[in-house]
């Protein structure tokens, strides 16, 4: 939610942004708890609340109305946009719009590890060095193993669990280490 996140960068309490926004309190604080959606809220509340955080009203809204792809639709994206773009073209462009960090702040884990993984994996295989800037998120793996859903289909149809130890045994190291089954970014329908 971000006005908990512009909250705590501005050191301020929910209870100083009510009273200095003229919001009550229990329509501020069912806001923040997920129990009431901004953008259900009137145009004086946003308006009030964006104006006591220095932010535009649209910037409050902004995630509101951000809809997330399914992973599989993602994945497939990326790999177009690598094929589109060159690797050295893809890696500067993720790089230098920090969406890897944005995607890890919105806790989209599986697209932010998933883009790293393939900028990690495209250095490797261009020689070029990797950026430090991640260091901290390459400590992280996702919870559960995340397999095509080819792979998962496959398995299910064959009621055979080799087909995901197989997937496993040939995905691409950069991946996996985060538990992302990926075995081909390159050859993309």
């Amino acid at each position: 939610m971000i006005i908990n996140d512009l909250l705590k960068q501005r050191n301020m309490s929910k209870y100083r942004l009510a009273k200095n926004s003229k919001v009550p309190y229990t329509t501020l604080n069912d806001i923040c708890n997920g129990k009431t959606n901004l953008k259900y809220c009137n145009a004086d509340t946003v308006y009030r609340l964006a104006l006591e955080l220095g932010v535009s009203m649209e910037t409050l809204l902004e995630p509101c109305y951000e809809v997330r792809p399914s992973f599989e639709l993602f994945k497939s994206h990326v790999c177009h946009r690598l094929n589109q773009l060159g690797d050295i073209e893809f890696i500067c462009q993720i790089l230098e719009s920090d969406i890897i960090r944005n995607y890890f702040k919105k806790k989209w884990y599986p697209e932010s590890l998933y883009l790293l993984a393939m900028v990690d994996y495209v250095s490797r295989v261009n020689d070029v060095m990797l950026c430090s800037d991640y260091d901290d998120l390459r400590k992280y793996r996702l919870s559960e193993t995340l397999f095509p859903s080819s792979v998962i289909a496959l398995s299910i149809v064959t009621k055979d669990d080799e087909v995901k130890r197989a997937a496993m045994a040939n995905a691409i190291p950069e991946f996996l280490r985060f538990n992302i089954v990926e075995s081909e970014v390159r050859s993309i329908v």
